[in-house]
């Protein structure tokens, strides 16, 4: 059994420095837990960055100064070995939360708490991070804010919640059985999706081989969250496979599980055309890629809950709309 507790021990140390750091001194924070060659991947506007001084400057500093008194609130945090590459990952998921008291990224400041829904992935090499995946729901923000910068969507707008089951903080090994379980029914759903000559899409009695009837599927501010097979059909599924067409997968950066937990990332996942619909915008014609990351819990032999990052502004970004210029210009005026 590959023992993880010394890379979670690492990023939560690097964790609790990052959120007690006071301005100016995030850089030097990271370059105590990140390698010298340190790669970051994170969604629009940050986008890849090489090294700690740039994630600190563009990243880090300007949310600290946005959100007071920051806090990370992980829901999920879990480790494991990648069955792509056989590198050591961790995993945390949660919000950051704050006073949103200075405008961030041309959104402006409301003055009051706000959430800041994340994902990390993170590396490790010989006590280093090396590498790290980052997404979080810049949108979300932006409606926290009063601003609501796309049509209406499919999905419920809401606070996303952490499992069900409040057991998702795996600060302790795992059992070697759970883990090979979820990872091999995390696969064999991505097979159903991946091999479907639907587009990206399942009948009930494909979904229904590995989800639970009762399935919560937690999307991105912009389509929101849905429950049960037949909802998650009606409210995402369906727009998705019916607005975007040749849709291909690319693969993963990262894919692991520890316990009932199993999550992924891509860079990007996929690439599609957007015909028409998705989001409620027009078709373009363009092939563009998409971002995503999946967290996964399974309960017994199927999957019970997915949280659903998707780097949306990057996807819009491709098609020439701009949404965070595009709010500063509204925002601010000429």
């Amino acid at each position: 059994m590959t023992d993880h507790g010394p890379n979670k021990a690492l990023v939560l140390r690097f964790y609790d420095a990052i959120d007690s750091a006071r301005p100016g001194e995030v850089a030097g924070v990271m370059s105590r837990f990140t390698a010298s060659e340190y790669r970051f991947r994170g969604v629009h506007p940050f986008n890849e960055l090489q090294g700690p001084d740039a994630v600190a400057g563009l990243l880090w500093e300007p949310l600290h100064h946005s959100f007071r008194h920051l806090q990370r609130r992980p829901d999920i945090f879990m480790a494991g070995t990648s069955e792509i590459d056989g590198t050591e990952w961790t995993c945390s998921m949660g919000h950051l939360m704050g006073l949103f008291d200075q405008d961030w990224l041309g959104i402006p400041a409301t003055r009051k708490m706000a959430f800041l829904r994340y994902v990390d992935f993170s590396r490790i090499e010989a006590g280093r991070i090396v590498d790290t995946g980052f997404f979080c729901d810049i949108i979300g923000v932006m409606k926290q804010a009063g601003i609501s910068p796309l049509p209406l969507q499919t999905g419920a707008e809401l606070l996303v919640p952490g499992p069900r089951t409040h057991d998702g903080l795996l600060l302790h090994p795992q059992p070697e059985r759970e883990t090979a379980t979820t990872i091999g029914l995390v696969n064999q759903m991505k097979d159903d999706l991946v091999g479907s000559d639907e587009g990206f899409g399942c009948p009930d009695h494909v979904l229904a081989r590995t989800w639970h009837d009762d399935m919560i599927w937690f999307g991105p501010s912009g389509i929101g969250s849905t429950f049960t097979i037949r909802r998650y059909q009606l409210q995402h599924q369906d727009p998705f496979r019916n607005g975007l067409r040749d849709v291909a997968f690319n693969g993963h950066v990262s894919r692991f599980a520890e316990g009932h937990y199993a999550g992924w990332f891509g860079w990007p996942n996929l690439t599609m055309t957007p015909a028409g619909g998705f989001l409620g915008l027009p078709a373009t014609n363009l092939r563009v890629d998409m971002r995503v990351v999946d967290i996964y819990r399974r309960d017994g032999d199927k999957l019970a809950e997915n949280w659903i990052f998707i780097d949306l502004l990057y996807w819009l970004l491709q098609q020439g709309v701009d949404l965070l210029n595009r709010t500063r210009e509204i925002v601010k005026g000429p």
